[in-house]
């Protein structure tokens, strides 16, 4: 009978999302395959360094203590790689050396690996390659980002070990970009005007809204009280009042409990998530993940291919240096 995953969280993730592969992808870019694949097979029994997936995949796995006898699991974690089974060794051996219970692999010998995020039923895609990532969004198969590079050993801030910890920026990630686009082409106080008007009538669904829900009914899962549930989840969003009130209400309409929320109305990103302490963040801005990725794993929402917020940023071309600027650190 087939693998009923539709309570399972499903986290896809790349070779080199999960594992540091720089050094073997520089080999592959400046020597060529053959090169590639003896290097890879030189080392196939040493094991990889961590990379900046890492961290929330091993804890993901680790709220499996929580599932029931007889039961799906909680999480399930697919290794998608374009290495070909024979260099992707390497990777099932440092999965083994670690003790990662993983059991599903894809290992496509070049070919794009989105096109393989539906037959494993995946929730959410963490990848190194943007243009697999572009792919998955634009298709709408699930929740994606591009992973930064993890922080610097010492910057870094180590989530607690007994938690999972996921923080969200708001609009064009958990919701629409809509809202995005009204602030960007109409300005600063109409967007207030019609988010507060708007406040009653939730938000659309952006490209991480499934991924939540899925969060959510993971939580129910949990034998353990929401309040105090392994899994603890922020939204860090620069909307503040009075443009805060419709983020809770629509949260509250699809019935997600969020235990954190922080409205920052253009105050740095950074410090607040040094002190949430997230396994990842997730944004769909430079602005911001340029300085959050120093401390806290971090990963871009790129927009989809045909949005308005997408390629030249058309959007903005008509306003000053300085509103640009505002604008970039107001969302």
């Amino acid at each position: 009978m087939p693998l009923d995953l539709s309570d399972t969280l499903v986290i896809g993730v790349s070779s080199s999302a999960l594992f540091d592969l720089t050094e073997a992808e520089e080999v592959f870019r400046t020597r060529g395959i053959k090169a590639y694949r003896r290097y890879m097979l030189d080392r196939e029994h040493e094991p990889l360094a961590p990379g900046t997936g890492l961290p929330l995949v091993r804890a993901l796995l680790g709220l499996n203590r929580f599932s029931a006898p007889g039961e799906s699991p909680l999480v399930e974690v697919v290794v998608m790689s374009q290495n070909s089974p024979e260099t992707g060794l390497r990777v099932l051996q440092t999965i083994r050396t670690l003790g990662l219970p993983i059991t599903r692999s894809a290992f496509t010998g070049g070919e794009p690996v989105s096109d393989y995020i539906e037959p494993f039923d995946v929730d959410l895609f963490l990848s190194r390659n943007p243009q697999d990532v572009q792919k998955v969004i634009d298709r709408r198969a699930c929740a994606a980002a591009r992973l930064f590079d993890p922080p610097r050993k010492g910057d870094t801030v180590a989530p607690p070990d007994d938690q999972v910890r996921i923080a969200f920026d708001a609009d064009a990630v958990v919701f629409s970009e809509s809202a995005e686009v009204v602030y960007k082409r109409d300005g600063l106080q109409t967007y207030h005007r019609t988010e507060d008007r708007e406040q009653d009538i939730p938000l659309a669904e952006g490209p991480y809204a499934s991924f939540l829900k899925k969060l959510a009914r993971l939580q129910e899962r949990l034998p353990i009280a929401v309040e105090y549930s392994p899994v603890r989840i922020a939204i860090v969003t620069a909307r503040n009042a009075p443009a805060e009130m419709r983020v809770i209400k629509t949260l509250r309409a699809w019935d997600v409990y969020i235990d954190e929320a922080f409205f920052l109305g253009g105050v740095e990103k950074r410090a607040v998530l040094e002190a949430f302490r997230p396994h990842i963040f997730f944004d769909d801005q430079d602005v911001h993940l340029d300085r959050a990725s120093q401390v806290v794993p971090s990963g871009k929402v790129p927009y989809p291919s045909n949005s308005p917020l997408s390629g030249d940023g058309s959007l903005g071309a008509d306003k000053s240096p300085a509103e640009t600027a505002q604008q970039a650190t107001l969302f």
